[in-house]
């Protein structure tokens, strides 16, 4: 990527890609869905699932005025989310709540800027979004995950081809969309055996009086809403395609 002045930066981010091929899409969503179902693949990808899960409870918090104390990912991709303030109220509500749909909704905003062809966009907004995460991490391997997770993404998007940008887009995006229905059913499993007593579905439970597995039911309930939309913004790109032939 050639960049000489501040315009030639704004006019890369904001212009719009060429459409990808058809094929692409496809071909990316089945990776996508390939990664979030099997198990090997799934165990290391789940740590950008994590990133996006942990990175709601902070945003939540701050929108809700909420003080951010800090923010861990582990190696066996759980994380933990720390905020300060009234420990009920709506505050406290939406910051359990943003955990499990922040992954699908992150998918569903990508896929949006996909829909318009923002390709370039939506990878270097990925690593300010990283950065500012990178902040409030409070352990070593959270830090080396971001980092290394932003390094990718900005060397994608500075060095990869449009091609090999677009594949690496779709690919991500379709994974968040698949990847973020997942942990609502492995929440579920183990809360069912006793396993997750302080689950966010539980704590929020304690905070409104609604039965935990309502709110299993609303994760799940966007996190398919936000697959299906998602997918048809992106299928949006490979139909025309098909109807074309």
């Amino acid at each position: 990527m050639a960049i000489e002045s501040v315009n030639d930066l704004w006019d890369t981010l904001m212009g719009a890609q060429p459409d990808p091929p058809g094929l692409l899409v496809l071909v990316t969503a089945v990776i996508g869905l390939v990664v979030a179902s099997f198990r090997p693949l799934w165990r290391v990808a789940r740590n950008a699932v994590t990133i996006a899960h942990e990175g709601g409870h902070a945003l939540a918090a701050l929108l809700t005025g909420r003080k951010l104390r800090g923010i861990r990912l582990e190696f066996d991709t759980s994380g933990l989310t720390l905020s300060a303030g009234r420990p009920t109220g709506p505050g406290m509500m939406f910051t359990l709540l943003g955990g499990y749909i922040a992954p699908s909704l992150v998918g569903l905003g990508g896929a949006w800027l996909l829909g318009g062809n923002r390709i370039t966009l939506l990878l270097w907004l990925v690593v300010v979004l990283l950065l500012l995460m990178l902040i409030n991490i409070r352990n070593v391997f959270g830090v080396v995950s971001l980092v290394v997770t932003g390094a990718i993404v900005l060397g994608v998007s500075w060095y990869a081809t449009p091609q090999v940008q677009a594949a690496f887009a779709y690919a991500g995006v379709w994974f968040l969309l698949f990847g973020g229905v997942r942990p609502v059913f492995e929440l579920q499993k183990l809360r069912s055996r006793g396993r997750m007593p302080e689950s966010d579905a539980d704590q929020l439970a304690g905070v409104t009086r609604i039965p935990a597995l309502f709110w299993v039911g609303v994760f799940l309930v966007v996190d398919l809403a936000a697959l299906v939309v998602g997918g048809f913004m992106l299928a949006g790109q490979w139909l025309p395609t098909i109807s074309a032939t």
